[in-house]
């Protein structure tokens, strides 16, 4: 791309200004953390899970949540199995009486399209939190096993502090920001199974991004050795911005397609996957290589 045969951007330069951008980003979205709370899907807090069939074809997602939000007290997780509707509830009720609540608003509401239950399944609080449990440590072990993984390829601690520091600053600000646009975005921004999953795959990006800029860096360590270092490593941010603008356009495509044309069900996961691949991109060089600039510029000094 033309834009990029010979970049010259100061990013490290000014990496003091997406400094103050990241902290006020994560000290917002830690604050809405803290004060609204994660809004967890069934899965993390326990409920109902109802599969309804219907004789006829099944009514979309959106109707069958509207219908139900009022008679079940709550707004139930609706989505489409085949050619049946999965309904997860947490309404206070007991499981029968939500199966008669579910039936008897379907037979108001469609009355020409009869519904049966074909099952019911409880999602118990002790297995909610220990998926809970589970999704964090699957998480934390990933960064890990990540710190562990840039420390042997790099040898250098400095590069596995700045991409871990990286990793977390990606999955904060996502979860900030679903925590923020919980009751204003038009889906459902419930963390369950297919969020965490979501989370993995960021870390997985983001970390692809920065080990394309470290190797550069790396590379760029030995042919111009006596340039002082942060230019070095503004030079070898700009070497890879044409790779990484690339990657991260064709990405958002693939994923911009599956946000508005995969349906209800895949709101929360593909806006999870944007909001990813847009922190990773900017982490990768506002975070990543200028913590390595700053930690190795200490460590030189001490």
């Amino acid at each position: 791309m033309r834009l990029f045969e010979d970049p010259k951007f100061e990013f490290i330069h000014n990496r003091k200004i997406g400094y103050m951008i990241s902290g006020a980003l994560i000290i917002l979205s830690i604050g809405a953390i803290l004060v609204k709370g994660l809004q967890f899907g069934i899965d993390f807090r326990g409920g109902v899970e109802i599969v309804v069939a219907f004789e006829g074809t099944s009514p979309t997602v959106e109707s069958v949540r509207s219908d139900l939000s009022e008679p079940l007290g709550s707004i139930p997780e609706v989505k489409t199995f085949g050619a049946d509707v999965i309904i997860r509830s947490d309404a206070d009720m007991e499981t029968d009486e939500i199966q008669r609540t579910i039936l008897a608003t379907m037979a108001q509401v469609h009355p020409e399209n009869p519904a049966s239950i074909i099952k019911a399944d409880i999602v118990g609080p002790r297995f909610a939190e220990d998926l809970r449990n589970a999704a964090l440590q699957a998480v934390l072990f990933a960064l890990g096993i990540i710190f562990v993984y840039i420390l042997i390829r790099f040898k250098k601690w400095y590069y596995s502090a700045g991409a871990v520091a990286a990793l977390a600053h990606d999955v904060i600000i996502t979860l900030g920001l679903f925590t923020l646009l919980y009751d204003i975005v038009p889906f459902s921004l419930d963390i369950d199974q297919a969020i965490i999953a979501a989370f993995l795959t960021i870390v997985g990006y983001s970390l692809n991004d920065t080990v394309v800029v470290y190797d550069r860096i790396r590379e760029n360590s030995l042919i111009f050795k006596t340039e002082a270092y942060d230019n070095m490593v503004n030079r070898s941010v700009n070497n890879t911005l044409s790779r990484t603008f690339v990657t991260s356009v064709t990405t958002l495509i693939a994923v911009g397609i599956l946000f508005f044309f995969g349906g209800e069900v895949l709101k929360g996961l593909s806006f999870a996957l944007i909001l990813g691949v847009i922190l990773g991109t900017y982490s990768s060089i506002f975070v990543a290589s200028s913590l390595v600039v700053d930690l190795q510029l200490k460590k030189a000094n001490n």
